[in-house]
């Protein structure tokens, strides 16, 4: 391969932090194109997870956080994007197209500043501090997802957090009883080394594979997280108008706004999105917020009790094609 120049160099050190970005069992489903002044995106469908996302909803959902990743960190580094979604209405796979420039154009400076918690914005797991997120705080989590032209409503009173929670305990049951479901999970549980998919000790991962793939565990893993979702210090539902690949990618922005926004605050996330997965429930958790439109993530946010650990990554070679 030729030299790389400045600009190729720079490219390449925004797919690096595009990367970070979440993806539903750490998939990692995105593939860049690089040529100067361009970026596009690509959907990697070999990475699609057939059985939870058959629509590759939550596909462009991931690949829209990376594409704003890109962004915060060009944003950062000087540069302004001129994006463009669906650039192709023939070509399923080309998501987005972003042309990277250096110019005199106002950069975004509250996306600029939120490029440094790119680094240490991870998936938590764990149960939160028992420590209330303030109503400023909210609000600005709101903002940021009304930034990126979507809605987010946080789920108030007692009586909506109680349906919430159940429905997802509901949503637990269905995805456990279907056995490809448990397949496709199990198959995603992989040794860190792997560097994608979900993190599994390699002396257990053999046996943790065979027992999600061979037994319905629903009952136990709904009632886990019917908890875990009663007591989150936030519980808050991500929307758009449509729900179209458009929309999935707003989402997608908005959602990755809205979590490095929320880092900004020492706050860490994780999703319960079992409500919206199965489609059958989706109406009823839009009731249960009193919101109109598409739900498209459900989070659950607070303050991590303890140090968040990163999810593993491929070599950002692995997803990188040179035009």
């Amino acid at each position: 391969m030729a030299e790389l120049t400045p600009w190729d160099k720079d490219a390449v050190a925004l797919v690096g932090q595009a990367v970070l970005a979440p993806s539903s069992h750490n998939t990692q489903p995105w593939v860049f194109l690089l040529g100067e002044p361009l970026v596009d995106l690509f959907a990697d469908r070999t990475r699609a997870l057939l059985a939870n996302d058959p629509e590759g909803r939550e596909l462009s959902i991931s690949c829209g956080c990376a594409l704003l990743n890109l962004r915060a960190a060009a944003a950062a580094r000087g540069f302004r994007t001129e994006g463009l979604l669906v650039p192709d209405a023939n070509d399923p796979d080309w998501l987005a197209r972003a042309a990277v420039t250096r110019g005199e154009v106002a950069e975004d400076a509250g996306l600029a500043m939120l490029a440094g918690t790119i680094v240490t914005r991870h998936t938590y797991r764990s149960r939160f501090q028992a420590r209330e997120v303030a109503a400023e705080v909210v609000g600005e989590l709101v903002a940021a997802a009304e930034a990126e032209g979507a809605w987010l409503r946080p789920v108030s009173g007692r009586e909506a957090r109680h349906r919430v929670a159940g429905l997802v305990a509901e949503g637990d049951a269905i995805q456990w009883a279907d056995p490809e479901w448990r397949r496709e999970l199990a198959a995603w549980m992989r040794p860190p080394h792997d560097g994608d998919g979900l993190s599994v000790p390699p002396l257990v991962g053999v046996v943790a594979q065979a027992v999600v793939r061979t037994f319905d565990i629903g009952g136990g893993v709904g009632a886990k997280d019917r908890d875990i979702a009663e007591a989150s210090p936030l519980l808050a539902v991500l929307g758009t108008e449509g729900d179209r690949t458009r929309d999935w990618l707003v989402a997608g922005q908005a959602l990755q706004r809205v979590l490095l926004t929320a880092r900004a605050r020492d706050l860490q996330a994780s999703y319960l999105n079992q409500p919206i997965q199965v489609g059958a429930l989706r109406p009823k958790l839009l009731d249960a917020v009193g919101a109109s439109g598409s739900p498209q993530i459900l989070l659950r946010l607070g303050y991590p009790a303890e140090p968040a650990v990163p999810a593993p990554r491929r070599p950002v070679e692995d997803v990188i094609q040179w035009a």
